[in-house]
């Protein structure tokens, strides 16, 4: 009961159960749209030149739809400058926020699930308006995906193998070329004991990916197939003991590198675990299996989460600690594939949950703004990572210090300040060569970007080279796409621009060479290749900038969408122009303001 507004499919307002009459002209609706979906308030003149550019005066065009709005809404709010939309009745319902911000429970009960936002309405004279729906559009869907995925993966971490089964069948209809709706099907036939069924859906996933792009699915299909029979057969042997003993040789293993059998140790844990009964013990050894699958085993991330969700399921009211550290690895997996609306809520939930575990909390502050960096949100991402950098050091994490501060220096660095990001990056290039070496490719990376900001090209050649190559010996796709990226830029500054295409575009294929890689990094690659493209007249661009958008629109970059938009304006398309703009107002980053000021300039001219 209350007021529901209800955006995905054919829209509609609801108020205690009853439908209300729609709104008198589409305009409303994406007027609601916006306001709902609007992160912080907006200026009449931004809605009006966004919306009603076609209008002979469009502020007085807002003004009317506003008074609709607010008929809609039986609500005389929305008055003033900035306008925002403040729904503070408890009984309110947003269907959108559900799907973003929402239990899965909730969101799946929902009948616009993966439902387009504003389904059959168009904007065909408000050019500008339209970029931004698709925008939230292909958002919204990649938002709808990562529900359904998640509620697949938790029905399969309860034993509800059929239910998981026709969720990720629903998943692979949205998007059947995401290897890990894939992966996530064939293992729940298999759970579902169809081996069967899932045999064939391999078949068929190699044919679909064959015929649609041209190469086969990775490893991670294969993994699928053999989780079910990874699992030990034995029954247990001697109990709690047992299990301690499995589990400590299996993270001592894993330790050392010995992958898969440290592997085979922790689940040979679990089953002894699950024979003592003891609530702790179970979700401490599946914590650790998932942990493991999320950060020593590539492309193994679903199983990972399946794990986590199992060690909620059976530990978090006997040890809110564990509970924390599955919440924020959940939060990671989710915060790598560029599902950040999906992530944050882990975040919130595992910060509760961890309490005063200071080392705890470092690790989910470090997560939370790094995703928030991600997303464009530099100030608060900063004082999150600020934080974290701070608890830290107080229990002398060398790591986490490593993590944090190139995080907030790559915040620094992407707002183009040059001085404060070398301070801090610099002190987490020193963190890492001392105490994680497997981390260094990343702060080098983007130290060497400062070094090609201000000139000093062969500096930046000699540290890429040395992250590129430990980030092959370590087989990290992430790694070798950020080292990937600067060296094309390396070979742009030299004026081998040929050579530079080579480079991005195998960057960019390292970087999402597994399907759990971090898909920020490619984002952040395809910028340069898309602006290199514009510059050199090539055929691909339109279908590079296309890709790139695409990206950035699904999971929330903003700022990489804002940098797609001026690609797509630098070839012709004004709309694009025009959202590039009212975007990189709303960021507030000086470098897009920068770089959007003359892109607004020609198109005042126009």
């Amino acid at each position: 009961m209350g007021l529901a507004i209800q955006l995905l499919g054919t829209p509609r307002v609801v108020r205690d159960g009853e439908p209300l009459p729609g709104a008198r002209g589409n305009k409303v609706w994406g007027l609601l749209a916006f306001l709902v979906r609007s992160p912080s308030p907006v200026s009449r003149k931004h809605l009006a030149s966004l919306l009603f550019e076609d209008a002979e005066d469009p502020l007085a065009a807002l003004r009317w739809n506003l008074s609709e709005l607010r008929r809609l809404l039986s609500d005389d709010a929305l008055r003033g400058d900035p306008l925002s939309l403040s729904l503070e009745d408890p009984a309110s319902y947003v269907d959108v926020d559900v799907v973003s911000r929402g239990r899965w429970d909730e969101a799946l009960n929902m009948p616009g699930l993966g439902r387009e936002l504003l389904e059959g309405i168009s904007f065909a004279s408000s050019p500008s308006f339209d970029v931004w729906l698709s925008t939230q559009r292909r958002h919204l869907q990649a938002t709808s995906e990562a529900v359904l995925r998640e509620a697949a993966l938790a029905r399969l971490a309860a034993g509800a193998a059929i239910e998981a089964t026709d969720l990720a069948a629903r998943l692979v209809g949205l998007n059947p070329l995401d290897e890990n709706f894939q992966a996530l099907l064939v293992r729940s036939l298999a759970a579902a004991g169809d081996g069967v069924g899932a045999s064939r859906q391999v078949a068929a996933c190699r044919a679909l990916f064959m015929r649609e792009l041209g190469v086969a699915p990775g490893a991670t299909l294969e993994a699928a197939m053999r989780t079910v029979t990874a699992l030990p057969t034995a029954p247990p042997a001697t109990g709690r003991m047992a299990a301690m003993a499995q589990l400590e040789a299996g993270e001592a293993a894993i330790s050392g590198g010995v992958l898969e059998a440290g592997l085979q140790c922790l689940r040979r844990a679990i089953v002894e675990a699950d024979a003592t009964g003891d609530p702790v013990l179970r979700a401490r050894t599946r914590v650790a299996l998932g942990s493991a699958l999320v950060h020593a085993a590539r492309g193994r991330d679903e199983e990972g989460a399946t794990a986590l969700h199992e060690a909620l399921g059976v530990g978090e009211e006997a040890s809110p600690a564990l509970a924390a550290a599955a919440c924020r690895e959940l939060g990671y997996v989710e915060f790598l594939r560029g599902r950040y609306e999906r992530a944050l809520p882990w975040l919130r939930r595992a910060a509760a949950l961890a309490g005063s575990d200071r080392g705890e909390q470092a690790r989910i502050l470090t997560v939370h703004g790094s995703a928030l960096s991600d997303m464009a949100h530099y100030t608060h991402a900063t004082a999150l990572l600020s934080e974290a950098a701070s608890l830290a050091a107080e229990i002398g994490d060398q790591k986490q210090i490593a993590y944090a501060t190139s995080m907030i220096g790559r915040s620094y660095l992407l707002q183009g300040e040059l001085a404060a990001a070398a301070e801090v990056i610099d002190i987490a290039v020193a963190k890492a060569q001392r105490h994680w070496t497997a981390f260094v490719p990343w702060p080098q990376s983007l130290r060497a970007e400062i070094d090609l900001m201000n000139g000093d090209v062969d500096a930046a050649a000699d540290r890429l080279e040395h992250a590129f190559a430990l980030g092959c010996q370590l087989g990290d796709p992430c790694w070798e796409g950020i080292a990937g990226r600067g060296r094309g830029r390396v070979a742009i500054a030299r004026g081998e621009t040929e050579r530079a295409v080579e480079i991005l575009t195998d960057a960019i294929a390292r970087s999402v060479r597994l399907p759990d890689a971090y898909l920020w990094g490619k984002g952040y690659a395809l910028d340069v290749l898309c602006a290199l493209a514009v510059d050199l007249g090539l055929p691909q661009a339109a279908g590079w900038i296309e890709e790139m958008q695409r990206l950035a629109a699904r999971s929330g970059m903003r700022e990489l969408t804002m940098r797609a938009h001026l690609h797509r304006a630098a070839l012709g398309d004004h709309a694009s122009g025009s959202a590039a703009a009212l975007l990189a107002e709303e960021i507030g980053n000086p470098v897009l303001l920068a770089l959007a000021t003359p892109v607004a300039t020609l198109l005042g001219r126009c």
